[in-house]
Formats: C-alpha cells, sequence, structure tokens
C-alpha cells in the first residue's frame, strides 16, 4: 500500500469525523445515552447538540465564521479595469474536484466547487484580456477518477466557453502542490502578475501556499476570491438551517481544519 493511499484513507476518515454534523451526532448519542442512564447531563448534552446542528446548517453561522476567520475583499471593478491591456498577468484558477462520468452527459464535468471558479475565471480572462491558466490533478481523496481535473476542464473551458487555457497543470493533488507546480510553468512564460481565482473560504490558505513559491520567482499574487456574500445575518431565513448553509459552514471548517494542520 502506498504512502498517498495510506494518508487519502486517513484524510476521508478523520473528515467524516470531524466535519458536522458528525461531532454534533456522536454528542446527541452521548447525551441520549447519558439520559437514559440516568446520568447527570445527558439532557444538556442532547439540547447543546440539537441547538449546534439547526445554527450550523444556517447561512448566519456561516458568514459569521467567514467574518471571523477574515477573507479577502472581492476584486473591485475598477481594480479589473486596471489590468487591461496588462501583456504579464494571468488568471489562475484552482480546481476544486470533478466528477469522472456525468450520467446526462456521458463524460466527465466540473463539480459545482470548480464550475464556479471556472465561471468566474473565464469573466475576468474577458474583462482584463489576460490569459487563462488552470491547476488541478487528481487529489489525494480522489484516487479513483481516470481523468485529471485540468483535462476536464481544458475542454470544458474550450467547447462551453470558447476560451482556450493558455496553462493546464494536471499534476496537482493539493493547494501546495498547486502553487509549486504552477507558479514556475507561469513565470517561465514572462507572467509577473497572477490573479488567483478560488472560493473565499478556501483563498487564505491559497495565499499561504502561493506567497511563499511566488517571492523567489518575483511573481506578485493578486487575490480573487467568489463566494462571498453581503448580508447573511438579517433575514429570519438566515438563521434557519439550509442546504446552502449546512454546506457553506461544513466547507469553511474543513478549511479551518487544513489550515491548521498546514496542509
Amino acid at each position: 500500500m502506498s504512502f498517498a493511499l495510506d494518508y487519502s484513507g486517513f484524510k476521508v476518515l478523520l473528515l467524516a469525523v470531524l466535519l458536522p454534523p458528525a461531532p454534533w451526532l456522536l454528542l446527541a448519542a452521548w447525551g441520549g445515552w447519558r439520559l437514559h442512564r440516568q446520568r447527570r447531563g445527558g439532557g444538556w448534552m442532547l439540547v447543546a447538540a440539537l441547538l449546534l446542528i439547526w445554527f450550523t446548517s444556517t447561512e448566519a453561522v456561516a458568514e459569521l465564521l467567514s467574518r471571523v476567520i477574515g477573507n479577502p475583499p472581492a476584486l473591485a471593478p475598477e481594480q479589473i479595469a486596471a489590468l487591461r491591456g496588462r501583456t504579464d498577468g494571468a488568471v489562475l484558477v484552482l480546481g476544486g474536484g470533478v466528477r469522472s462520468v456525468v450520467p446526462e452527459y456521458g463524460i466527465g464535468a466540473p463539480k459545482e466547487v470548480t464550475a464556479e471558479r471556472l465561471a468566474y475565471g473565464v469573466f475576468l480572462a474577458r474583462q482584463t484580456g489576460l490569459p487563462l491558466a488552470f491547476s488541478g490533478g487528481i487529489g489525494w481523496g480522489a484516487r479513483q477518477l481516470q481523468q485529471s481535473e485540468a483535462s476536464i476542464v481544458a475542454r470544458v473551458a474550450a467547447q462551453d466557453y470558447g476560451l482556450p487555457l493558455r496553462w493546464s497543470e494536471d499534476r496537482s493533488r493539493d493547494t501546495r502542490e498547486n502553487a509549486a507546480n504552477t507558479l514556475p510553468l507561469l513565470a517561465q512564460a514572462g507572467v509577473r502578475r497572477v490573479l488567483l481565482v478560488t472560493h473565499d473560504a478556501h483563498m487564505r490558505r491559497a495565499l499561504r501556499a502561493f506567497e511563499a513559491q511566488a517571492a523567489p520567482l518575483g511573481l506578485q499574487i493578486v487575490a480573487a476570491p467568489l463566494g462571498l456574500r453581503e448580508d447573511s445575518l438579517t433575514s429570519f431565513s438566515d438563521w434557519c438551517p439550509s442546504s446552502g448553509g449546512f454546506a457553506r459552514v461544513r466547507y469553511l471548517v474543513y478549511e479551518t481544519l487544513a489550515w491548521w494542520s498546514g496542509r
């Protein structure tokens, strides 16, 4: 068994235990057991678990977590306009996963996270006139894939958006490898400014990896986050569970764990 397979299996198991709602379900089960055994604290543990399940499935808590993490702001229209006409820049989109086969199409396609990043990357490339790059191979948790993320996204970019990738990096398995494999490729092509496209929750970790690799190459990294919210705290529905709120909280927790682990 290879190290990559060992690490992949351990990562999947660890995330299954640490990501919501698993910790709250375990807390509820423990509280229910204590309550059944007539031991102190069981009822409070059960109530706390139910409240945590509720609130960590809301857009409001996701927004609060995002603000605590401190994500960079979105690119302003004037910042985008200032990049027009430059010949030393590139728009770099980071992969977020693909599906090897989508039944309705019969071929592979980007997962929602990757599709959103690609759409914003195409938007920036068209607004600025900068060439488009993509970085993504077969991740640690996607060993079953037969095609890299980059190969699938290259087809989508060309066929669906009519904007072929200028650079396509297909060996990276994580964010650090995205930076290590892609930035030298761009530097050799004369790129000096890189618009880094990824989701707001992932941007802090991506900047840490990319800025460390960019400095020796003389590259400037410009954060181009997406997925930001203007207001997710004021309406009643923001405090009610939703699939979007649950997914966003889960993603923020995942990125926080990845940041702490140094991956």
